[in-house]
């Protein structure tokens, strides 16, 4: 059960049949699943928990109807896309209330972006599992990603470490190398 994230979490696949198979149980599980991870996100985001509850509740019916209707691809993790809908959803309603002063966007950076959303949870719990990626991960990512998360350099200076001929070429390759890391992290 330990390498389990939680026995509460099914997973992407038994969601994504559970819903065209008209599964309660599926949905029930859903419903519980990732709730924790959008209250925390709406706590630290001007919300509480009545907000998270009817953000978490608008997120799974988007994508209830989204895999309903048949054309529904999952090109991330669930978990990821349902992070990424709910965040949508508390934008767009803390605009319209105008509880923060400014355009959405000034604050967006203070939101884990969607890539850390995996470590997000259980980081103390999956430190150990992510160390073992990141030593099958393989230069230059391994550096990359150590220096961004870890040791906090910007684009510019990783940039300039690895001789990018530009901070976009460094972005692009932080992302190749974020696939690639997920994929090791979930195979291990």
């Amino acid at each position: 059960m330990s390498n389990k994230i939680s026995s509460s979490v099914p997973t992407d696949r038994e969601v994504v049949l559970g819903i065209l198979n008209n599964s309660e149980e599926a949905l029930n599980k859903l419903y519980t699943g990732y709730f924790p991870m959008i209250l925390q996100f709406i706590l630290n985001n001007n919300g509480d928990e009545d907000d998270a509850k009817d953000v978490y509740q608008e997120g799974i019916i988007v994508l209830y109807n989204k895999i309903k209707s048949g054309n529904f691809e999952l090109s991330s993790k669930l978990k990821t896309y349902i992070y990424s809908v709910c965040r949508r959803i508390w934008l767009k309603k803390l605009s319209q209330q105008s509880k923060k002063s400014g355009d959405v966007t000034d604050f967006d950076d203070l939101i884990s972006v969607e890539e850390d959303v995996e470590q997000h949870e259980e980081k103390d719990r999956q430190f150990d599992k992510m160390q073992s990626a990141l030593l099958h991960l393989g230069e230059p990512c391994k550096t990359i990603i150590q220096d961004f998360y870890i040791n906090n350099l910007s684009m510019q200076d990783i940039c300039e470490k690895f001789g990018y001929t530009n901070t976009d070429n460094a972005k692009t390759q932080k992302y190749k190398c974020l696939q690639r890391l997920k994929k090791l992290f979930f195979q291990s």
